[in-house]
């Protein structure tokens, strides 16, 4: 589901848990005059009326001065950069908007949504003058005063960015077929699709189009089993009104050979990461840097889901396959899940994404703006794998994009 991502920042004791609170009408964070109560961040998932589905992030205050609070503090600049909308609350008792004055800049930078709440918990009007923040999204409100909270919400719904839709598949005709090839192999959970093949079916078939799906047996294809050809070429042939097939990125090798060249192809893993970034030249000059990487340069692959990887996965064992015939002696490491660990990235010659689709785009999309800060070449499982069957391949995939 998509939600507006919402986060809390500030000080210490500035009232980030008790707004919260307010916000969920429950208990959902500890509030107590303890300096970092709120250890580490406390998310939770809310249907705010006026504002739909969010994601509500409660922070540990910024200003910890610690060895542990630079940790905290390191993860909480991550989640701003993640949010939507960047709520900053200021305690009446402080005179130094130093911390303050570090999350506003750090919100422009990375260009969010900010407005300001200064918490009046104290029953004392803030003696500073709040302009000096430069903003003007400011309100005061006693964060401890339940009856406050209708006016809050009106407060920070008007100041919700508002984003445009962009469709799954934009290329999807009414009353046109589109066919999905899904291998299915060791790794495929029991019991249902993966995201992006359930998101594809559902968004052909909301468009008054026809999904039809078609399991490719990928070890009798590669090992030239004519009639593994011959089945899905027979297939193919009696789906009408054929416009789009889509493929698991692993299966290019063949699907890009054995479907006839007139019927138009591209892969789930570039229909996600489109999906999230519209970034697609992006990752296609990205790959194209491939050629100028030294031989002793490094990749990083990264997959931003976790699960058992096992025999051929396509991240730990196909993909490095093909870069080592390429460049022998080039170096290969992965990066697994939700964050990017401690690595340090600019190191990497090239990062190879997967299609990003267990993460939310905002995540993702912050993902993305660090690598192009770092100035790294970044490109994609599908579009990797199309590029190395050749330019035509490559071009044959992005072109469903370009309409």
């Amino acid at each position: 589901m998509k939600r507006v991502e919402i986060g809390i920042f500030g000080r210490m004791n500035a009232g980030k848990s008790t707004l919260m609170n307010l916000l969920t009408q429950q208990e959902t964070s500890i509030v107590d005059p303890t300096p970092g109560t709120t250890a580490d961040h406390k998310i939770t998932l809310f249907e705010l009326h006026g504002i739909g589905p969010c994601k509500i992030f409660d922070t540990p205050g910024i200003d910890e001065i610690s060895t542990l609070g630079e940790k905290k503090k390191k993860k909480v600049i991550q989640t701003l950069k993640e949010c939507d909308l960047v709520i900053l609350t200021i305690p009446s008792y402080t005179d130094n908007l130093d911390a303050e004055k570090e999350l506003i800049s750090l919100a422009k930078q990375y260009k969010k949504a900010t407005v300001i709440i200064n918490n009046l918990f104290s029953n004392k009007v803030i003696e500073k003058d709040l302009q000096e923040l430069n903003t003007e999204n400011v309100i005061q409100y006693n964060l401890t005063d339940k009856s406050t909270r209708e006016k809050l919400l009106t407060f920070i719904q008007k100041h919700i960015p508002q984003k445009k839709e962009q469709p799954l598949l934009p290329f999807v005709r009414p009353h046109h077929s589109y066919l999905l090839i899904i291998p299915m192999d060791e790794e495929t959970p029991e019991k249902r699709l993966l995201r992006p093949q359930s998101m594809a079916i559902e968004e052909i078939t909301r468009n008054w189009a026809y999904a039809t799906t078609y399991r490719l047996d990928l070890a009798k294809a590669r090992k030239g089993d004519i009639e593994e050809m011959r089945r899905f070429q027979y297939f193919v042939r009696q789906i009408p009104f054929l416009d789009v097939v889509i493929t698991d990125s692993q299966a290019m090798d063949i699907v890009s050979k054995w479907l006839d060249p007139n019927i138009r192809l591209t892969t789930f893993s570039i229909m996600m990461i489109h999906h999230a970034t519209q970034k697609l030249s992006l990752f296609h000059d990205g790959v194209k840097k491939i050629k100028e990487i030294p031989e002793d340069g490094k990749i990083l692959i990264c997959e931003a889901c976790n699960h058992s990887r096992i025999q051929e996965d396509i991240g730990t064992v196909q993909i490095p396959k093909i870069i080592k015939r390429l460049k022998t002696s080039i170096q290969i490491e992965h990066s697994f899940g939700r964050e990017f660990e401690d690595k340090d990235l600019a190191q990497y010659h090239l990062i190879i994404h997967c299609g990003g689709c267990m993460i939310s785009a905002q995540k993702l999309n912050a993902r993305i703006n660090e690598l192009e800060d770092y100035e790294i070449p970044i490109t994609n499982y599908g579009i990797f794998l199309s590029w190395v069957q050749g330019e035509e391949v490559l071009e044959r995939v992005l072109q469903p994009w370009k309409e």
